[in-house]
């Protein structure tokens, strides 16, 4: 089929398939690609509405198994630079978010062979007996894979202790490419292959939680390796209905063991749109400003996206591929609102909470985003000693803890 034949298709309300997507991601002008997603986006959201949450990406630990070549952040096992942030850490952290209007804490970390599922469900609980009503949107599905296999107990066993403990929601991360390919060539099959991450996935709304999904294009992968990764995530999105939303962002080269060189503006753009053309049964698009930058961020709104995602307060995994843009609530709504839309704060359902909080309140302005902790800091938490570890220098640490 021509450009154009797929373009009316899309235009009708049509369902595109594989070859008809790869065709327009390959051929199609980024103008028209744009003007595709936009009417989509319009038809989905005729108010005009942009949204997006304030919260906290907070990384609990960098310590990680897992070794993915594409990953600034992680440290190996027994590493000087590795840490775990104790409870009263995480609670101030917490105590910081809400005082700018925060309502859920997106928690993300390490495959850590030294945190037992225990540690997990003792952490949700104490979050969940302090603040009753804050969110935690926690564990990527290679997480909850991890903890599966360190615990021996099946994935839904896995998730429903997590959920009893007080697991909200499930971000998307892990994703990359669902393309085992590509994922042996970014040393990330190992934490999870792509049918392991949809399995999980999949359980995961079956315990009736919502999540995101997510897609890391620009290193190894192929174009079509990318169109396979989307039409992966439709399938299971018309199975379950899931997924609140989809966000895609460049790979960041800088620090990596796998280098190379980050993808332009215009192909993040074009990924865009085409994920919107695609994703036809995702009601949400994020708009990637953190890998992007805020202008980027603000023309995504041209190119699929409906939502500028997250305030985030902190970020750390980004900021170690040498990315480290920060836009603040005041920010955001200045570039929704010159684009021509009208900004609102919302849950991770979608649920629409209100106006701009700066507008209500007095709020510090941010210019930099927050990070897991200071350099330097090498505090070991002092609850780390009731739970056993599995590796030597985890053991080491211990046992120096519970000395002191």
């Amino acid at each position: 089929m021509s450009v154009e034949s797929i373009a009316e298709k899309v235009r009708s309300g049509g369902r595109v398939d594989r070859a008809e997507a790869l065709t327009l991601y390959a051929d199609a002008p980024t103008l028209l690609l744009g003007q595709l997603a936009d009417a989509i986006r319009a038809r989905k959201h005729p108010a005009g509405v942009v949204t997006y949450i304030i919260d906290r990406n907070v990384n609990y630990t960098n310590v990680c198994v897992a070794r993915c070549a594409f990953c600034a952040f992680y440290r190996p096992v027994g590493s000087d630079e590795g840490y775990v942030l104790g409870f009263d850490e995480l609670f101030q952290k917490i105590d910081e978010t809400l005082a700018v209007g925060g309502v859920q804490v997106l928690l993300q970390g390490g495959h850590n062979p030294d945190l037992p599922l225990e540690w997990y469900e003792d952490l949700f609980r104490a979050i969940k007996a302090r603040y009753p009503d804050f969110k935690l949107h926690a564990l990527s599905p290679p997480e909850l894979l991890h903890l599966s296999r360190l615990s021996q107990q099946p994935v839904p066993v896995v998730v429903r202790r997590l959920v009893d403990a007080g697991l909200d929601s499930v971000p998307g991360g892990g994703a990359e490419i669902l393309v085992d390919r590509a994922r042996r060539l970014l040393n990330c099959e190992s934490k999870a292959t792509a049918d392991e991450w949809i399995s999980v996935m999949r359980t995961v709304h079956q315990a009736g939680l919502r999540s995101t999904a997510t897609m890391m294009y620009g290193s190894v992968e192929r174009p079509d390796e990318r169109v396979e990764h989307l039409y992966r995530l439709r399938e299971l999105q018309d199975e379950t209905g899931g997924f609140t939303a989809f966000i895609t962002w460049s790979y960041q080269p800088t620090n990596t063991e796998l280098g190379g060189v980050e993808a332009t503006g215009v192909e993040y753009l074009r990924t865009l749109a085409l994920s919107r053309i695609v994703l036809d049964n995702f009601d949400n698009l994020q708009a990637s400003w953190v890998t992007q930058g805020g202008k980027v961020g603000q023309l995504s709104l041209a190119y699929g996206a409906n939502d500028m995602g997250s305030i985030m307060i902190e970020e750390n995994v980004v900021r170690a591929a040498g990315a480290a843009y920060c836009m603040d609530e005041a920010e955001i709504v200045r570039n929704i609102e010159d684009a021509g839309f009208v900004p609102k704060r919302r849950t991770m359902a979608y649920d629409i909470l209100g106006d701009p909080l700066f507008r209500e309140r007095d709020i510090p302005r941010r210019t930099e985003l927050a990070v897991a902790r200071a350099a330097g800091d090498t505090a070991v938490p002092a609850e780390l000693s009731r739970y056993p570890a599995r590796s030597r220098p985890g053991k080491q640490q211990r046992d120096a803890v519970t000395e002191s």
